[in-house]
């Protein structure tokens, strides 16, 4: 798959983790899909290296979705931990 259309993946699945993880994100929208771009291919990436599957093997596979939605999942988890804590010591 090209460039364009793991940016596309990654669009899309930090929407979809933004999605099932509700809730207040720190950067907002375009961090959000920032996060998916990079989770999309921390996702496809760890889906070869731990589990052996290829999953980018096409825009259409669902293998290539999961693992888009996974990685951003994490992403998305990891800069709610690191960005909550300095908001919230802000306000105290």
């Amino acid at each position: 798959m090209g460039i364009i259309a793991w940016i596309v993946i990654g669009l899309l699945a930090g929407a979809i983790a933004k999605i099932l993880m509700p809730g207040k994100d720190p950067g907002g929208i375009v961090v959000t899909m920032l996060i998916g771009i990079a989770g999309g291919l921390l996702g496809g990436w760890l889906g070869k290296v731990i589990f052996g599957v290829d999953s980018i093997d096409g825009f259409f596979d669902l293998s290539t979705w999961i693992a888009a939605i996974v990685g951003s999942l994490v992403l998305l988890l990891l800069y709610r931990v690191v960005t909550g804590n300095r908001h919230s010591h802000r306000h105290a």
